[in-house]
């Protein structure tokens, strides 16, 4: 009875006026006995770092230790160096310091050969949030690009090279290369070492496919993403030739002002990975990224028409400079859910619109996910435009060559609501061909529905109040197996192998976290949180009995 919700205008009001306090997250890391934010010390980021300038700094410890006690306050762009790594235990806060221009946006970058260690629980995550975030649910969501961001550094391969994608230039799509091999994070007005990627070849390094950044498990990440200039962003995370050695597992980013994800070529996989009301693009990747993902759950933000950001779900490129280089992006990705904002004004930083935007060469494989309110289900490059060479992203996924026929496989997906499941070229002016139809619905067997059982793929919310006035569903009901012919996650150490679409199933405990952003604002049905403590302040009392109250007859997962 899952979609047995009780929405008496009389009650909304109540339980809408009590979803404030529903996320507040003031005795956060409680679990794990870690005062609350008011009684923690305050400690800056800067005080544990070298002055290697005005606006940064290098950690100094061997091993940086952040514990609950405290809060850390990131006032600076603050550096985890080569050999040295930084240890964030369970239930810590920090707050990133506000900026005022682009360029010195504060963020935490962890450089070639350091180490991050954010080990956080499903009860007791580690945030990052803006400064001025209380954490009592009174933040506004619209509160994006408060800072900059979490980069991680790494030496696994990417695609760079000097001939054609640099020199490094601000803001010039794609323009991030100071070497081969060695890149630059877009939206760091920097050739600095501390900002790059990579291995330098021409300098005799090489790429090691296995290299281990660390672990990020159980991480939130809220109001980031700064814009130096279009195509010169921070984002959520970055990722920049990070290796398969590195965790990144049960990860959430909140309002963030650009793409919530980003990779620059690597190899490393993720896992359970949700973002709510970001800008731009949900999972963006570049410059031969290959790794692997699974279980993605993704919801727009609300339509800006006079925005510049693409919104799409997945952005991918293999180079944006149209080169031809090799190796292309090849990433695995099964069970995504992503639900868009129906936006269908076209922008100056993405044609798209789409749920899977599919750009310069691109390879890779997506299957068994689930689309719904996005201009375009699948769009996909066909001319070649300045490309030299014979072949684009279409032909990667036609059976008309590319780098091998169907080295692009977009298989056994389920669109929804979308205004054209598929289109070729920008403002889809090519046409498909029936050889093109035939293959997206009856050889890759994909689908395409006005609607789903128990799915709900629109919603509404005040970004003012942070009150959701009207929930989604992102999980179909009855659940929708796949066809005979589509591929199951295989048995290999990393996928979990499912029979269902999307990131979810229809019954049991999902895999987001009862204290992640994500659950506790409540937005969907079918994903509620199940705790006695509602409001997650460490008690169980007659205001969780309240909350409950007005959400009676909801199930939760």
């Amino acid at each position: 009875m899952k979609k047995l919700v009780t929405r008496i205008a009389l009650a909304a009001s109540a339980v809408f006026a009590l979803a404030t306090s529903s996320f507040a997250q003031t005795t956060l890391g409680a679990d794990c006995g870690c005062p609350s934010l008011s009684s923690r010390t305050t400690v800056l980021m800067s005080s544990l770092a070298s002055s290697t300038g005005a606006t940064d700094g290098e950690l100094t410890a061997t091993n940086t230790i952040l514990d609950c006690s405290k809060l850390y306050i990131l006032d600076k762009k603050i550096y985890v160096p080569s050999g040295k790594s930084l240890t964030i235990n369970p239930g810590v806060v920090v707050k990133a310091r506000a900026y005022s221009t682009a360029d010195s946006a504060t963020a935490l970058t962890v450089e070639r050969g350091g180490k991050i260690f954010a080990n956080g629980t499903e009860s007791c995550q580690v945030v990052f949030t803006a400064e001025a975030d209380p954490m009592d649910g009174t933040y506004s969501l619209a509160n994006k690009g408060k800072w900059g961001g979490i980069c991680v550094a790494g030496r696994a391969t990417n695609n760079l090279k000097l001939a054609n994608n640099g020199p490094f230039a601000v803001g010039t799509a794609g323009k991030i290369c100071v070497a081969d091999g060695l890149g630059t994070f877009e939206g760091f007005n920097s050739t600095n070492y501390k900002d790059q990627f990579g291995a330098d070849l021409t300098a005799g390094e090489t790429f090691d496919d296995n290299d281990n950044s660390g672990i990020l498990t159980y991480i939130s990440i809220r109001y980031s993403g700064a814009i130096l200039v279009l195509g010169g962003e921070l984002n959520g995370l970055s990722l920049g030739s990070v290796g398969r050695g590195t965790t990144i597992d049960h990860i959430e980013i909140i309002s963030c002002a650009d793409d919530a994800m980003e990779f620059w070529g690597g190899t490393v996989n993720v896992k359970n990975f949700a973002t709510l009301f970001g800008n731009d693009d949900m999972f963006d990747w570049d410059d031969a990224y290959s790794g692997k993902s699974q279980f993605i759950f993704g919801i727009k933000a609300a339509d800006t028409t006079a925005s510049a950001d693409g919104d799409n779900g997945f952005e991918m490129d293999a180079d944006d400079q149209k080169s031809n280089v090799t190796p292309r992006s090849h990433p695995v990705i099964y069970n995504a859910t992503m639900i868009g904002n129906a936006k269908t004004t076209l922008s100056s930083d993405n044609s798209g619109l789409a749920a899977i935007e599919a750009k310069e060469l691109t390879e890779g494989e997506i299957y068994n996910s689930i689309f719904a309110n996005f201009r375009y289900g699948l769009n996909l490059i066909k001319s070649l435009g300045t490309r030299t060479g014979t072949s684009e992203s279409y032909h990667n996924w036609a059976n008309t060559g590319g780098n091998g026929s169907n080295s692009l496989k977009i298989k056994c997906n389920a669109f929804v609501g979308m205004t054209k499941d598929f289109a070729l070229d920008k403002n889809a002016v090519t046409a498909f061909a029936s050889s093109d139809t035939a293959q997206f619905y009856t050889t890759d067997l994909n689908t395409t529905q006005t609607s789903l059982p128990g799915f709900v793929p629109t919603w509404a919310a005040n970004f003012t109040t942070n009150a959701v006035t009207t929930r989604f569903d992102a999980v179909p009901n009855p659940q929708i197996t796949n066809a005979a012919g589509c591929p199951t996650a295989p048995y290999d150490g990393f996928y979990t192998p499912v029979s269902y679409k999307g990131a979810f199933p229809a019954t049991g405990k999902n895999w987001l976290s009862n204290w992640a952003y994500t659950q506790l604002i409540n937005v969907t049905n079918g994903l509620q949180p199940c705790t006695t403590d509602i409001n997650a302040d460490g008690i169980t009392n007659n205001v969780d009995f309240l909350i409950l109250l007005g959400q009676f007859n909801q199930s939760c997962q």
